[in-house]
C-alpha cells in the first residue's frame, strides 16, 4: 500500500468516527492493513487498539462497501464483532469452507443462539453482533457506503492465531512510503 493510501483511510475513518460520535483516546494505536494483497480497495481494514490486556481486548474498525476481511479464523481468540455504524454482512462456515459445504451449526447473533447452515450471510444492523467461537471461520465485509465495527475479544494475538484461507494473506502491507506518514501504524518500524 502506498502511505498516502493509509494517509486517506486513516483520514476517512477519522471523519466517520467524529461524525457518528465515536471519540478515540488518547495516542491510539492506528493498524492498516491490505492483508498483503495489494488490493485495499478490495480487500482492506482500519483497525484502532482501544484495549490490549493478557486477558481481552477490544478494537474500533472502519471498512467501506467492497472492503472486505478475507475469510480466517482463530484457534484460541472467542470474539464478538459488533456493527456499530451501518450495516456489517458477516459470512461464516462451520469449518474450512471448501470442507465444510452447507452443514448446519449454531452460532449466537445478540446473544441468542441460531441455526445456520455453513456459508450463510448475516446482515448485522447497528447495534448488533456476532459471537464467533475459535474455529468459526469468518469474513465480513459493509453493506452500508460505510461502516463503523466493534471488536470485543479475549487476548488477541495477530501473529500467531489468524489462520486465513488465502495462502497468500499477509497479517501487514508492504507500505511504499511516497508522502509522510500522518499517523504511526502497529507495523511501522521504530
Amino acid at each position: 500500500m502506498k502511505r498516502s493510501e493509509i494517509n486517506r483511510l486513516v483520514h476517512a475513518a477519522n471523519i466517520c468516527f467524529v461524525n457518528h460520535g465515536w471519540s478515540l483516546p488518547p495516542h491510539p494505536r492506528w493498524d492498516v492493513t491490505d492483508f498483503g494483497l495489494g488490493r485495499w480497495r478490495e480487500n482492506a481494514l482500519v483497525l484502532v487498539n482501544l484495549a490490549e490486556e493478557p486477558e481481552y481486548c477490544e478494537k474500533l474498525m472502519y471498512a467501506q462497501r467492497d472492503m472486505t476481511t478475507p475469510a480466517h479464523c482463530h484457534r484460541q481468540k472467542k470474539e464478538d464483532i459488533i456493527s456499530r455504524w451501518g450495516v456489517l454482512r458477516v459470512r461464516v462456515w462451520a469449518g474450512v469452507p471448501a470442507e465444510s459445504g452447507t452443514r448446519e451449526f449454531q452460532i449466537q447473533v445478540n446473544g441468542a443462539l441460531q441455526t445456520i447452515a455453513s456459508g450463510s450471510t448475516i446482515d448485522l444492523p447497528a447495534g448488533s453482533r456476532v459471537t464467533l467461537v475459535p474455529g468459526v471461520y469468518h469474513e465480513f465485509f459493509p453493506v452500508s457506503d460505510e461502516c463503523i465495527i466493534g471488536e470485543v475479544s479475549t487476548a488477541n494475538d495477530d501473529a500467531h492465531d489468524n489462520f486465513f484461507v488465502n495462502p497468500d494473506i499477509g497479517r501487514y502491507p508492504h507500505v511504499d512510503e511516497d508522502e509522510p506518514a500522518q499517523v504511526r501504524l502497529l507495523s511501522d518500524k521504530a
